[in-house]
């Protein structure tokens, strides 16, 4: 009896034989709903676990450019938390408007929305215009999905004007058994690394990336001190690596002596607890006696103010970060995950001369270059914990509320952890210890 498609990718099938095999009419995939848009109006806890469903998709049908995914496994970012809160808009707003662009973007405009934004799998087919990719191909996938018959797009890919965030802003995203993504969005697989390790790093290490070493962001110099909020979350844990890597002196700011161990095996020796600082009131760093008291921790870890802040937490961080800043030093912000309404005492910034550098996502050129560092080893995965598909809603529920550190994987089409190293001489010399800093 000849296997389906997914118990041949499973199998490790040869391109020949993934080649000859239909693809599924159906396949199950994490989604939001659109009939559920208003389920949270008036609601305080807008528990994720309520709006997120694993359904039975229908298969979508191939462009061109695009390649179709089988997922291997994938990861939780705080655009799917987003999406299933349906804030700060509902992403339906995005499908609604590709559907408006016609041709085959008008596909995207469903009822439902696949979510996620990482994804490690194989190629199983490829669009007529695809060129340097295969069937049989591993890959990783970059979140950037970009319009390259935007003139913009050939200056940096996220300045185009259709730039999006895939299976954010986009449909038929990672979280699913199967995925549609355009071959500008493909990278091998680091080749040392397990299908949930590969998946858990494309948007948050490139985001890192060009924040704090790209000539798009803060361009990081050796011995710069970087004040990194949240460094043991899914992005703070790549920017201490990259600091480190770059020759520079992380500050990493946690909120547990549990992360602040984790820290300490990354080689992240200046650590401040907030609890330490907050002492009992959480709107402390909200306000200058907290700041002053932040500074103070600061020059007491480091010796000196910390020329770069890697902010990305928000409303309630930013004023402190404003005023952290070294005098000539630069804020580089990528996201607001407690608030994108911010605050801050302007006199900081203006008066000593401080810059704000707003940052989002990466180009391919970005994603590619870290993406080289972690085959390597030189970037490890912060993987911590690792949920299947079925448990969708639970996985989202852990980064909402913050329990997790590092990233959270999800398996799809992988029946277990552990699948898809293809050089284990690679993995012994990365050290299997780096690679298991994060699991709990």
């Amino acid at each position: 009896m000849q296997p389906s498609m997914s118990e041949a990718v499973i199998a490790g099938a040869d391109p020949a034989d993934l080649e000859s095999l239909p693809v599924p009419d159906y396949f199950p995939a994490a989604t939001v709903r659109e009939e559920d848009v208003g389920i949270f109006q008036s609601v305080h806890d807008k528990d994720v676990r309520k709006s997120l469903y694993v359904d039975r998709v229908p298969m979508p049908e191939l462009a061109p450019d695009e390649a179709l995914i089988a997922v291997m496994a994938s990861s939780i970012n705080y655009n799917t938390v987003w999406t299933a809160m349906f804030e700060p808009v509902p992403t339906f707003q995005f499908l609604k408007q590709m559907g408006r662009s016609g041709g085959w973007e008008a596909r995207h405009d469903l009822p439902y929305h696949i979510v996620g934004s990482d994804a490690s799998g194989v190629i199983v087919r490829t669009g007529s215009s695809v060129r340097k990719w295969k069937v049989g191909d591993h890959v990783v996938i970059s979140p950037a999905y970009v319009d390259e018959q935007d003139q913009d797009t050939h200056r940096d890919g996220m300045l185009g004007e259709g730039q999006k965030a895939w299976g954010f802003e986009t449909n038929f995203g990672g979280l699913a058994h199967y995925a549609v993504v355009r071959a500008s969005q493909l990278m091998p697989k680091p080749a040392a690394l397990t299908w949930e390790e590969a998946a858990v790093n494309p948007l948050c290490a490139s985001t890192a990336y060009r924040m704090l070493v790209s000539e798009r962001g803060a361009q990081m110099k050796q011995g710069d001190v970087v004040l990194v909020w949240g460094a043991t979350g899914g992005l703070g844990a790549y920017a201490v690596q990259l600091v480190l890597n770059g020759g520079g002196i992380p500050v990493g700011v946690v909120n547990s002596e549990e992360k602040a161990r984790v820290l300490a095996t990354l080689g992240c020796e200046a650590v401040i607890n907030r609890a330490d600082i907050e002492n009992g009131d959480p709107a402390l760093l909200q306000r200058p006696d907290g700041w002053k008291k932040m500074g103070k921790a600061i020059r007491a870890a480091v010796g000196e103010d910390p020329h770069i802040v890697f902010e990305h937490v928000g409303r309630t961080t930013f004023a402190a970060s404003v005023f952290l800043a070294r005098r000539g030093g630069t804020v580089v912000t990528c996201g607001s995950s407690t608030g994108y309404d911010h605050v801050y005492d302007n006199r900081y910034l203006w008066m000593r001369l401080k810059r704000i550098i707003g940052s989002h996502g990466a180009n391919l050129h970005e994603q590619c270059a870290v993406n080289r560092l972690i085959a390597l080893g030189h970037v490890v995965p912060t993987l911590s914990r690792t949920y299947p598909l079925d448990e969708v809603g639970a996985a989202a529920r852990s980064v909402q509320t913050n329990e997790h550190i590092g990233k959270v994987g999800v398996l799809c089409l992988a029946p277990r952890t552990g699948l898809g190293i293809t050089d284990p001489q690679a993995r012994t010399r990365i050290d299997e210890r780096r690679l298991n800093a994060f699991r709990r």
